[in-house]
């Protein structure tokens, strides 16, 4: 038999209905890996061993009953199955530190819904994952705690600002974790480490319980070994909630059913504004060559333009640092947090817990987001940002006049090395080029493998769907896959 860690989580459900191993036996074969590698990768910030072990048990229970009555197939498609959560997300009764000192001892006193979808399909919370804090950046550098790396090769970035949950599942510590993306938070940790992330459309995913960076931007998504797991993963998380005004009162879906593998006829659109300067040679080959093979199988290759695009990091950055500012505000050494001694006056205690709790990455934003919301220049950067997003979002609305699908890479590079650009924030904000303006115009972007580059690196592809198509998206990711 493989070895538990290497099977998909569909491939583990296969293993309870034929008891070749129990629900205990999968999450200490988990825990197992992560006492051999996090110690060098470092993805997770909390483990929960002793009630994930416990609600092992419970599920095996469940699972036997199951398979003795004949009902194991009704059982939910993600039964027993453990998962890994970045540390931004809320799970009762544990710490949501969101990689900051700031909240170091912040104990969640509720679930965010998200986890409450994940707890009623009866799968498994193995731990939280490190993170870049508060979601800001593209590296996993920018924790407070530690940098995690990449499996596919420690001396690299493995991306961010998901990162843990990309390390947690290429580097087989989990079969499936969940992450945030607020401009390829998700996708851009997935291309690094070789995985498939899923930033859904905005609005299918409830936001309440994920502490904001962005609330415009912000967007819980599935990270997982390939297509069919993400597509059941969605179908867990992907649901209306009321708790949450910004979350679209859609029908829930099972994706699972628009895994077809076939693509005559779909229309891939070719963006030439996403194959010019500063895109790596490997890249850029490696997405032409996925490009030639869907003309192979029967797609059609349209070439488009995105004109706007190219305003698309200023625009993000005005809008995402503007709400930051907006939301960091309850982080005050008052109402909970960390909070600094030695404070004087109310004034003391304000700027000395913010200026101690945060770090460098999060007050350039806060600095940057409260600045073009200041009198006076308001209206010439957020108002005009908010215009300019407009902009971007009708370029999509006319490219899919032309078009079903969209494909770009998913970062200009691979994976730099550790230290290599955290001195050189711009550098490091240009590699969210491609990814951001997915957020902006809020349509649904997947991230597969499409090949390495010479130093064995994983290279990503990134597909971009109309607003809710979330089933073209995995129709066409998983015809690649496939073939």
């Amino acid at each position: 038999m493989e070895n538990i860690i290497d099977l998909k989580a569909h491939e583990i459900r296969d293993g309870y209905k034929n008891k070749l191993f129990t629900c205990t036996d999968v999450v200490n074969a988990y825990y197992k890996s992560i006492e051999d590698n996090d110690n060098d990768i470092k993805a997770f910030i909390t483990l929960t061993k002793e009630d994930a072990l416990k609600e092992a048990e419970n599920k095996q229970k469940e699972i036997e009953n199951a398979l003795s009555n004949g009902t194991f197939d009704s059982l939910p498609t993600l039964f027993g199955i453990p998962i890994a959560i970045k540390d931004n997300i809320n799970v009762l009764g544990y710490k949501t530190t969101c990689a900051s000192k700031i909240l170091e001892n912040f104990v969640s006193p509720y679930d965010a819904t998200v986890i409450k979808h994940v707890k009623e399909e009866g799968m498994i919370i193995l731990g939280k994952l490190n993170m870049d804090e508060f979601a800001m950046g593209s590296s996993c550098e920018n924790s407070a705690f530690f940098a995690t790396k990449n499996p596919c090769n420690l001396d690299r970035v493995c991306g961010g600002s998901s990162g843990g949950s990309a390390a947690s599942v290429a580097g087989k510590m989990a079969p499936l974790s969940l992450g945030s993306d607020t401009g390829g938070s998700i996708r851009e940790p997935a291309s690094f480490c070789g995985i498939v992330g899923m930033k859904p459309t905005y609005g299918l995913v409830s936001r309440f319980g994920l502490v904001a960076f962005a609330s415009s931007l912000d967007q819980i998504g599935p990270m997982t070994r390939d297509v069919r797991d993400n597509a059941e993963l969605l179908s867990v998380i992907a649901k209306y909630d009321n708790m949450d005004s910004t979350s679209a009162n859609v029908p829930a879906k099972d994706y699972k059913n628009a895994l077809i593998n076939d693509v005559k006829g779909l229309k891939i659109g070719v963006p030439k504004e996403f194959f010019g300067d500063g895109l790596n040679d490997e890249v850029r080959a490696s997405v032409e060559k996925a490009i030639e093979k869907y003309k192979e199988l029967g797609a059609e290759i349209v070439d488009i333009s995105l004109p706007v695009s190219k305003y698309s990091l200023p625009t993000y950055y005005i809008i995402a640092c503007a709400e930051a500012s907006s939301n960091l505000g309850r982080f005050d050494g008052i109402r909970y947090g960390y909070r600094a001694s030695n404070c004087e006056t109310l004034k003391d205690i304000y700027r000395k817990s913010r200026s101690e709790g945060f770090g460098t990455e999060v007050k350039r934003r806060i600095i940057l987001g409260t600045y073009v919301l200041s009198a006076g220049y308001y209206d010439a950067y957020y108002k005009k940002a908010q215009k300019v997003r407009t902009a971007i979002k009708n370029d999509f609305d006319e490219a899919f006049k032309k078009c079903d699908v969209i494909v770009t890479p998913t970062v200009p590079t691979t994976a730099w090395k550790i230290g290599e650009k955290i001195e050189n924030p711009l550098e490091m904000y240009l590699m969210d080029l491609y990814t951001v303006p997915v957020n902006i115009s809020g349509v649904p972007a997947i991230s597969i493998p499409c090949g390495v580059d010479s130093d064995g690196l994983p290279i990503g592809m990134q597909l971009i769907a109309k607003h809710f198509d979330e089933e073209t998206l995995y129709r066409v990711a998983y015809t690649y896959e496939q073939n």
